[in-house]
């Protein structure tokens, strides 16, 4: 599989986005969670991207980053290779979603994150959402001192914008290597973000690349130019919309979610996958 770097790491050129794993109301077992993480290394992906809050309700607050660290132990060394990649910010209250981007809350979540993955330092730990109640700054300012302090190796943020980006940069400074915003054939509004990256060096990780978990089995119909092309190639409409994602740009790393074995074979396949000029202008319009 081609590669991609974010910031001083080499990954794969396709991610495992492991939020289906956990949040999903009929998610698969925890054996079956595991066996797709598994197949996911076993397709040389290097990159799994989870979050704290990524679980059914405030109950299980963690279960996703628990279970990536189930799976990458019982996989053996191979896992060595794989940066994970988890966030902090977003909390829960019941089933609901709430934010704290506070520098108190944000090291607490870190400190917690570390416990659960099993790891000295956080290979790459990500802002998950800008907390209104919380100023950008200041944020930005608590992952620095993550980084400075040695909690984590690799700084990232998420949902943020263009001038969002550079007040990171400025504070967060070299340790700030990755942007994570929506961005699938149906919303493409992070345009800007993706260019703004690639001309600053910062890999840009496009959350929900087939438009979501509820969107995608309809991937199909709601993008038929996308299933035109994966037609005329022989290959399913994800491989087509995952390297599509990747003709964006250099830095663009998209990060699929699957809850089964064989669609993370599949996604992970859109690596190899070339589009010719015409296809790509179709697509793009």
């Amino acid at each position: 599989m081609q590669q991609r770097r974010i910031g001083d790491r080499p990954v794969s050129a396709i991610g495992l986005g492991a939020m289906p794993l956990s949040t999903k109301t009929d998610r698969p077992s925890r054996e079956d969670a595991v066996a797709v993480v598994h197949a996911a290394l076993d397709a040389g992906v290097t990159l799994v991207d989870t979050a704290d809050a990524y679980a059914r309700d405030e109950a299980e607050f963690g279960h996703n980053e628990s279970l990536v660290a189930e799976a990458l132990a019982s996989y053996g060394h191979g896992a060595r290779d794989v940066l994970v990649a988890t966030k902090g910010g977003h909390t829960r209250q019941g089933t609901d979603w709430l934010l704290d981007g506070s520098p108190a809350y944000l090291r607490k979540a870190c400190e917690a994150s570390l416990r659960r993955l099993g790891v000295d330092a956080i290979g790459l730990y990500q802002f998950h959402r800008p907390d209104p109640d919380t100023r950008w700054e200041d944020s930005m300012g608590a992952l620095r001192q993550l980084a400075d302090d040695g909690l984590v190796q690799r700084v990232g943020i998420s949902n943020a914008d263009v001038a969002q980006i550079d007040v990171a940069r400025s504070i967060v400074g070299p340790a700030l290597v990755s942007v994570q915003n929506q961005f699938s054939p149906g919303w493409r509004f992070s345009a800007e973000e993706v260019a703004h990256c690639a001309a600053h060096g910062l890999a840009f990780l496009p959350w929900s690349p087939f438009g979501g978990v509820t969107a995608a089995g309809s991937l199909s119909a709601t993008a038929p130019a996308f299933a035109e092309v994966a037609a005329e190639l022989g290959v399913s409409v994800y491989q087509v919309t995952l390297a599509w994602h990747l003709a964006q740009s250099d830095v663009v790393v998209p990060i699929p979610g699957a809850s089964r074995p064989a669609s993370i074979q599949d996604s992970a396949a859109a690596a190899d996958l070339r589009l010719t000029p015409e296809q790509l202008a179709r697509l793009d319009a």
